[in-house]
């Protein structure tokens, strides 16, 4: 029961050095997720083997599958005299026993203090002749020591557009689709608006059908969800790009427009009401479409269910951590419900974070580049009546008795996240269910027995 009860209150000191609880993980967890949304990629860790086997356990924790990923297993030598002779021996191995179409390196602490050269290495595996003919390898800087895993995961996306998308002359019709880190239920939901909307599209990464792949009986190496190199190639032709959520899309969105002139909207991951609208309306902006029925009858159930239930949300009291896209959205819609978000922390740090939080809550404690610690000690002195977060928030939630809805990544102790999306209309209404639930449990838990009620 001691948990985490030597969290101080009261009087709260300014660190700069130390870092406690951090709200984040590591660059290389992104890269490989972004890695694992190209159909037939092998993710790479170029450094020591315990970096991949935290990289790859993360990912197996929070979705309850095996993830595939090879490592350049560097030893005391590699960490003296530099990784290429261990990567050109593992990218020719990794060709003649795994047959991937592509290899996606990610770079670690190591490696970028060692200073391994990507680009020369690179060009130098295909001099060598250890790539085969139509294989491909990609890669992003990915040092541990600075940005998150959703760094990690924006410098993959830019990866792939700079060695996969090819330049085209002439101008197609379709949208190139860059989702933020979002769950492959999320990229499977904002692909449905798309096909109902009548917008083609290519996607990438998406992780739909990797990470939630059916149980089949056979093992199968590179599931059959992913983008397929094909047809990422095709976003250089891509009439417009729309991105889903800044801090992970924005590097992607620009070497789209530099280096092939594809232009678009970067907008914020369609996690409720507000947020979705806006994703429809850089649609309605680029394709000029009409918005189909069925749409806007999911916007209104959600306005319903928002309008039914406000007398339980108004005025809780919120606080939350997690990563910067989602929590913007996510503090916009707890603000539609009327719900008071008394904290955030984001292990991310940037400007644009924080300009973005206090313009949508300016009352709120905010903290960019925090760590849970400090969100512990504000909660000790101002309570909350809702906690929102990853998993490891669930400690912070049991020490103060608070409600607590995990959401974002990871989450280690709970299932169904990656098969139910919380992005779009219908996702906002099953964010409002999950916290009603939370909210009407507690008060069956603390009301007095004789004002206990059957219909609430």
């Amino acid at each position: 029961m001691t948990l985490l009860r030597h969290t101080p209150a009261g009087e709260i000191k300014e660190r700069e050095a130390l870092v406690i609880n951090p709200a984040k993980t590591c660059q290389p967890i992104g890269a490989m997720y972004a890695s694992l949304g190209i159909h037939g990629a092998l993710p790479h860790s170029h450094g020591s083997q315990g970096c991949c086997s935290y990289h790859r356990s993360t990912l197996t924790r929070h979705y309850k599958d095996p993830v595939m990923a090879s490592t350049s297993s560097f030893t005391e030598g590699s960490a003296v005299f530099g990784g290429q002779a261990n990567l050109l021996t593992a990218i020719q191995t990794i060709f003649s026993v795994y047959d991937p179409k592509v290899i996606a390196i990610h770079t670690t602490c190591l490696s970028e203090t060692i200073g391994d050269d990507m680009v020369q290495i690179r060009k130098k595996a295909f001099d060598d002749g250890k790539v085969p003919d139509g294989k491909l390898i990609i890669y992003g800087n990915t040092p541990s020591y600075v940005g998150t895993h959703v760094t990690g995961y924006a410098n993959m996306v830019k990866g792939i557009v700079r060695d996969l998308v090819k330049a085209s002359e002439t101008k197609g019709e379709h949208l190139a689709v860059i989702p933020g880190w979002v769950e492959p239920c999320d990229m499977r939901e904002i692909k449905r608006y798309l096909n109902v909307l009548g917008v083609p599209f290519v996607m990438f990464p998406d992780t739909d059908g990797v990470f939630d792949a059916p149980m089949t009986g056979k093992h199968v190496f590179y599931p059959k969800g992913g983008a397929k190199v094909e047809d990422i190639a095709t976003a250089g032709a891509a009439k417009a790009s729309l991105s889903l959520g800044r801090v992970a899309t924005l590097l992607g969105s620009e070497e789209l427009s530099k280096t092939f002139g594809v232009e678009g909207d970067v907008v914020d991951l369609p996690i409720g009401l507000a947020a979705t609208d806006r994703m429809i309306e850089s649609l309605i902006k680029t394709y000029g479409l009409t918005v189909a029925e069925s749409i806007n009858d999911e916007r209104g159930k959600l306005v319903d269910l928002l309008s039914d239930m406000e007398q339980y949300l108004w005025g809780k009291k919120v606080a939350i951590f997690g990563d910067p896209d989602q929590l913007i959205p996510l503090t916009e819609f707890l603000k539609t419900m009327g719900m008071d978000v008394r904290h955030i922390v984001t292990g991310t740090e940037g400007n644009y974070i924080r300009d973005r939080l206090t313009e949508i809550n300016p009352t709120a404690n905010l903290k960019v580049g925090g760590d849970m610690f400090l969100l512990h000690q504000w909660m000790k002195n101002e309570p909350v009546d809702l906690l929102i977060g990853n998993t490891y928030g669930k400690y912070m939630a049991r020490d103060e008795d608070v409600p607590f809805l995990r959401f974002g990544f990871p989450i280690l102790d709970r299932q169904g996240h990656q098969h139910f999306p919380t992005v779009g209309y219908m996702g906002g209404i099953r964010l409002v269910e999950q916290i009603l639930n939370l909210l009407m449990d507690r008060i069956d838990r603390d009301v007095e027995e004789h004002k206990m009620e059957l219909q609430m």
